[in-house]
Parts: C-alpha cells; sequence; structure tokens
C-alpha cells in the first residue's frame, strides 16, 4: 500500500437489507431471494473483506446488516436451507453441462467455492463472520431500526421503539453497540437527530440532496453533536444510477435473462434494447477486462473528485459512495471482483479509504447543518412511502401504532403475547411494503404481507382486550414467522 500523502479520504458504506421472508415459499419471492443474496452476494463481498484483511487492509469499508436481515442470517432453518440450495446451485450447473458446457463449467466452480465458503465458515451463522471482521478492524458495522421502517413517518415514541429493539438486538449478536446508523432509506425529519442522540448514535447516512450536494465533509445536524454524512451522487452514480452505471456494460452478466431449464444466467448484456432470445453468450474473460476497465475508472473519478474538493475547500476533503450490498454479486454478478480491484487500488492512488468512524476520528467534519425532510427515494423526498399510490399504508400504518401503543401495559415481567404483538407490528410497518408498490415490485405480495401483519397486531390487541390469553399463545404458535430477534415491548 502507498506511504505518500493521501489526497482525500473514501468511504464505501454498504448496506445488506432484505424483507422478512418467514418462510414464505420461494421463487418468485420468500426465501428464493435470501438464498440468490447470500450466495452472489453476502458470501464473495465479506470473502473479499477477509482475504484483503489478511493481508493488511484495515478499515475498507461500513457496513450496515439490518437486524431483520442478520436474524435471518443466523436463524437454524435458514442455514439448513441456505445450505441445500447451494447444493442445488451445483447440480443445477451439473445439469446444464450438455447444453452449456462453458456456463456449465463456470457455474459449478463458483457453486463449488461457494459451498467450500459456507461450510468452512458460515454454518453458524452471520454474526460469528461480522463479529471476527469487526473485531480485527477490517471494517465498522452499522445499526439500524428493527424492520427498515420509513422512520420520518413513524410517531417518536414508536420510531425510538424500533432503533432500540435493533440496536439491541445487534448489541446481542456483534458483542458492541454501534455508534452508527443506515437511516433506513435515508429517511430523515428534522429533529430526528435527538432521537439518534438519545440512542447514542453519532453518525447516519443522509443522500447527498439533503445536504444540497456539499458532502465533502460530515455536519453536525439540527443543533446536536450527531453527524450526518451525505451520500456523493457525483461518485455514486458513476457505479449505479437510476438510468447508467457500470453493470449496464455490454460485456457484464445479463441479470434478467434466464435459461429457464437450469434457472441460470447465459447471457450478457449485449446491449440495453437487445431481446433476450438475441443477447450474446457470457464470457468471463470479456467480463474480467470490464472489471478492470471499469475499476481503474471509478479510481480516476474519486482521485479527481478529491482533489477538486480539498482545491476548493482547501483541507482534506471527503466522498461516501453508498449502495446496497446486494448490488455487489447479486444484481451485478461482477460486482465482488469489482469492489476488490477497487479497493486495492485506491490507495496505491493516494486516496486514504476508511470507514465513517475512521473520518469523523480524522476531524473531516465541517459546520452544523440544518436538514431537510429527505430520502433516497424518487424526487428525494417521502413519496414512495406517502404518496398517493400507497395512501392505504399510510392510513393503516397509523392505526398500527396506535393499537401498538394502546396495548402497553407497565410491569417488570416479560409477556409473550405482547412481545409478539411489538414483533408483527415492527413487521406491518417495514418500508418495504410500501416501496414494491411505490415500483410496482411485486406489489400483491407487498400489500398481502403488510396487511397480513397488520391483521394479526389487531388480532392479538382483541384477544388481550378480552383477557384470551390462552387463544393468543394458541394463534401465535401457529404463525409461521418465529421471532426475527429480541422484541421486548417493555421497551415501549
Amino acid at each position: 500500500m502507498s506511504q505518500r500523502e493521501p489526497v482525500g479520504t473514501f468511504c464505501l458504506v454498504l448496506h445488506s437489507h432484505l424483507p422478512w421472508l418467514a418462510h414464505h415459499g420461494r421463487w418468485p419471492v420468500g426465501e428464493e431471494w435470501l438464498y440468490q443474496a447470500w450466495a452472489h452476494a453476502y458470501l464473495p463481498v465479506l470473502d473479499v473483506v477477509e482475504r484483503l484483511a489478511a493481508e493488511g487492509f484495515r478499515d475498507q469499508l461500513t457496513l450496515g446488516v439490518t437486524p431483520v436481515l442478520a436474524a435471518q442470517l443466523d436463524d437454524p432453518h435458514c442455514l439448513r436451507g441456505m445450505h441445500d440450495w447451494l447444493g442445488g446451485w451445483l447440480l443445477r450447473a451439473h445439469g446444464a453441462a450438455p447444453r452449456l458446457p462453458d456456463l456449465a463449467t463456470h457455474e459449478h466452480r463458483a457453486a463449488t467455492a461457494a459451498l467450500a465458503l459456507f461450510e468452512s465458515r458460515w454454518r453458524h451463522g452471520a454474526s460469528p463472520v461480522l463479529r471476527r471482521l469487526a473485531d480485527a478492524g477490517a471494517l465498522e458495522l452499522l445499526g439500524g431500526p428493527a424492520t427498515h421502517p420509513f422512520a420520518p413517518l413513524l410517531l417518536p415514541e414508536v420510531r425510538a421503539f424500533a432503533l432500540e429493539t435493533g440496536l439491541a438486538d445487534t448489541t446481542i449478536r456483534l458483542g458492541s453497540r454501534p455508534a452508527g446508523i443506515w437511516a433506513p432509506e435515508c429517511g430523515y425529519a428534522p429533529g430526528m437527530e435527538h432521537g439518534y442522540a438519545a440512542a447514542g448514535v453519532r453518525r447516519f447516512l443522509v443522500d447527498g440532496p439533503a445536504l444540497h450536494g456539499d458532502t465533502a465533509l460530515a455536519r453536525p445536524a439540527g443543533g446536536s453533536d450527531v453527524l450526518a454524512f451525505g451520500r456523493d451522487l457525483e461518485v455514486t452514480y458513476r457505479v449505479w444510477s437510476p438510468r447508467s452505471g457500470y453493470p449496464g456494460d455490454r460485456d457484464y452478466r445479463d441479470f434478467h435473462t434466464f435459461d429457464h431449464p437450469s434457472g441460470l444466467k447465459p447471457a450478457r448484456v449485449t446491449g440495453r434494447s437487445v431481446a433476450p432470445e438475441d443477447k450474446q453468450p457470457y464470457d468471463p474473460a470479456r467480463a474480467a477486462a470490464a472489471v478492470a476497465r471499469d475499476a481503474a475508472d471509478f479510481v480516476s473519478v474519486v482521485r479527481e473528485r478529491l482533489l477538486n474538493l480539498r482545491e476548493r475547500l482547501g483541507r482534506p476533503a471527503l466522498t461516501v459512495a453508498a449502495f446496497d450490498t446486494e448490488l455487489f454479486g447479486h444484481w451485478w454478478h461482477e460486482g465482488p471482483a469489482w469492489l476488490e480491484a477497487v479497493l486495492r487500488a485506491l490507495p496505491e492512488a493516494g486516496v486514504r479509504v476508511t470507514t465513517l468512524r475512521g473520518a469523523a476520528d480524522a476531524g473531516l467534519v465541517g459546520g452544523p447543518v440544518e436538514l431537510p425532510p429527505s430520502s433516497w427515494g424518487s424526487g428525494k423526498d417521502w413519496r414512495v412511502w406517502a404518496g398517493d399510490q400507497v395512501a392505504d399504508f399510510v392510513g393503516l400504518n397509523e392505526q398500527v401504532q396506535k393499537t401498538l401503543l394502546g396495548s402497553v401495559a407497565p410491569g417488570l415481567a416479560r409477556d409473550p403475547v405482547r412481545d409478539a404483538l411489538a414483533q408483527e407490528a415492527l413487521l406491518a410497518l417495514s418500508s418495504d411494503w410500501a416501496f414494491m408498490v411505490s415500483k410496482d415490485s411485486a406489489a400483491d405480495y407487498a400489500r398481502s404481507r403488510a396487511y397480513a401483519h397488520a391483521g394479526r397486531v389487531e388480532e392479538l390487541a382483541g384477544l388481550l382486550t378480552d383477557g384470551s390469553r390462552t387463544e393468543a399463545a394458541r394463534r401465535i404458535a401457529s404463525w409461521p414467522a418465529r421471532p426475527f430477534g429480541h422484541v421486548d415491548a417493555r421497551a415501549l
């Protein structure tokens, strides 16, 4: 690694998040989502971090894992299912060999490597893997609310409960309480920083437009000492934006084109307007060349951005690129290879790579800022989660919160019925359901899940009011979802 004076600091922030699946079936939703992302993103991305850590790389990235996903990655049912899925991937590769020999060879090697990685490091879940990497200083782990709600639309009491539940769950799994969070959907409403401070959160992420694009330094938010880090869209969008980015290059594997007998993806992008049946076969050598080219381009973009910022500010500056982890490997097959190339090349280009914590400790902090209501969704406002398409969800969520708060009872003893009610309320309040409807992505599934969880909240509340605790316990036992973490309704 280079010893020259850094031109500036780069922070990569990844956020791992999928809806709580609760063993609700397979493709196109349910556990298939989880296993695909696990195999193609979580395994290879953390393998990159682990291998670089063995070479002495530290503070490589900042990683958030939504507590509801962390619970799935530790769950014995999901661990068994994942092992079976990886075996099925290997069998599908073998089955495709007579028709697609080159693709089958590539997939055989990838599936075999994934199985070996899973069996050697992941059989006890994600928490031991994450804890080992955090303890080694390879990455910073973020926390967050339990089920990825759109926090600006929550009542203050429910918002605080969701955050405390998530932070407590992460503390139990990883051994320390996170001081930074990925604000779900980068959602922000004025005053939320004071709730963060009360929970011990020292830093959080917003989208660049919330800072009017001035993302070169972290900023104390709203009269607090909690730091808001802004996603630098000029850098982030080089990789992935609503309209373009490296993964759309013609030589990368096409995500949407399937060989239906095997479920494998045999084609490269070829061209944006090319029909699936006309796409060219995937060529790993061409894809590797594209990785090298695009990694070099990104390093150049980051370096130039930091040089320009330093000249404008008269001091070293910061750029933060933030993405969903699932982009790297799941949506973009070559993403982990690109990530490794970038993490290796940036220090050689004179760029300091560190975490959000490292940037704060290095004093990359500017003056205080008053942030507007914002998100990273369409329009950078709240329309995805509160627009006309999801007006019924807004009303539903208000009722769920009212029922949840009305079901709280004082006392020192844990109440499993109220804990279950709180779990169902948090699941009903997930931002995923409104997002899927607004984006017309598995919208029927999203509505069914949101209304099912909300219905359970009302059902349990009614049984508690009637004193029917035995029936409430029977109903809870009949539901497919086991507790997703450590939900204690007394925290309300």
